[in-house]
């Protein structure tokens, strides 16, 4: 009888340590974005072009990548630690930024090589985990909120040092992150590299057309349109909250990592209760609770402050869980030739709507600061749902 040999238990671990340092870089200009308006004399409503810089970065990043195949061409391990030195790089030139256009320029670049890290990281995860990858998917995805979220801490335990410690912080610990899984990890023995596999637009739209699909893809832009935008505005949101209530008694810094953070936990329970084809469920379930917290919250900001922490704090845990379980959905109803054609697409597709929503949110709240606009992120819940609920778990011809 042939046994399955087992992975060596630091494997899971490193690419786990090694996504949250990489994507450390994510919000580390989110957590400093007071400082950046003051510094350079820019506009209230730079927090929306800074998310917005990122987010194109990636975007750009994922589908150049994708079309040279990056990943298929070269050693992943390698890609990951080039992106991560990179983009530790192209972090740290924020610093010597002197302007608005200096500043994008930094994080759009930043951004393209986040695209490297993140999901690159998942595939060497999947090069270790032909078993239980729905689990190492939830752990890796909650590296990545735990990486989000990390700035906001260095925020907060350097508030007596320069914005640039914050710069400085996320670069080092994403070149760490980046060298230790070249020195400790190497490419997965179910890695099959493929120099000739490459996006192709007739596939796109085929997939589409596949019910299974579109209901998968369609309930991730849904999750996607209220994610990242809830990410960015909640340290505006806790001092909305504080500057309405005329309070100080919060570091806005410290629960701003919180509430972003404790998301890593929803995102490795959701992994484990996703266990035995249960991804569909556990997506429902994060994206009713998160759309409750959303809208509620609005009416919360003259509530007593333990009851509006509570809210941000289940909205955290909620908003994210079902991020890995679409991702599961979208590979699992994908002819098996495809599947990184359907991720790769339905992913940057997703990041796109990221840019809308949280402009939209951006503009309307800086030419009136009403909490009402935040319910503009409840469409995302809603129409996820609407799209979910017709992905049919019993069938799947694909594979």
């Amino acid at each position: 009888m042939w046994q399955v040999q087992a992975n060596p238990k630091h494997i899971l671990p490193v690419i786990v340590f090694a996504q949250f340092a990489g994507t450390s870089l994510w919000f580390a200009g989110n957590a400093v974005v007071d400082d950046l308006i003051a510094e350079l004399n820019l506009l209230e409503m730079f927090v929306g072009f800074i998310t917005m810089a990122v987010q194109s970065g990636f975007i750009i990043g994922t589908l150049v990548f994708a079309f040279i195949n990056l990943a298929d061409r070269f050693s992943p391990v390698k890609v990951f630690l080039f992106c991560s030195l990179a983009g530790a790089l192209a972090n740290l030139t924020a610093i010597w930024s002197t302007n608005f256009t200096e500043i994008m320029f930094a994080r759009l670049a930043t951004g393209f090589f986040l695209a490297g890290i993140y999901p690159v990281g998942m595939k060497i995860a999947s090069d270790w985990h032909k078993e239980g990858l729905g689990k190492a998917l939830g752990y890796l995805v909650g590296a990545l909120v735990l990486g989000t979220a990390f700035p906001h801490l260095l925020k907060y335990s350097g508030s007596s040092f320069s914005w640039h410690s914050v710069i400085i912080g996320t670069s080092i610990l994403a070149s760490f992150g980046g060298i230790l899984l070249f020195l400790t990890v190497k490419d997965g023995p179910n890695r099959q590299k493929n120099s000739n596999s490459k996006i192709e637009v007739r596939a796109i739209l085929e997939l589409f057309k596949i019910p299974n699909f579109r209901s998968a893809a369609f309930g991730y832009f849904g999750h996607m349109w209220e994610l990242y935008t809830f990410w960015a505005f909640v340290p505006i949101m806790l001092a909305y909250y504080l500057a309405t209530n005329e309070l100080e008694s919060i570091s806005i810094s410290l629960w701003a990592f919180i509430i972003i953070g404790i998301g890593g936990v929803g995102c490795a329970i959701g992994g484990h209760l996703s266990l035995g084809n249960r991804s569909k469920q556990v997506a429902i379930v994060s994206l009713v609770i998160s759309g409750l917290c959303c809208l509620v919250l609005p009416f919360l900001f003259s509530a007593p402050i333990v009851v509006f922490l509570l809210v941000m704090l289940i909205w955290g845990i909620f908003v994210i869980p079902d991020s890995p379980q679409f991702s599961t959905l979208v590979a699992q109803s994908s002819p098996s030739e495809y599947v990184a054609t359907g991720l790769t697409i339905v992913n940057s597709l997703g990041f796109a709507l990221t840019i809308v929503s949280i402009q939209l949110v951006n503009l309307i709240w800086s030419a009136n600061s009403n909490p009402m606009v935040f319910l503009i992120m409840l469409v995302g819940p809603v129409l996820g749902l609407l799209a979910i609920s017709r992905y049919k778990q019993e069938v799947n011809e694909y594979f």
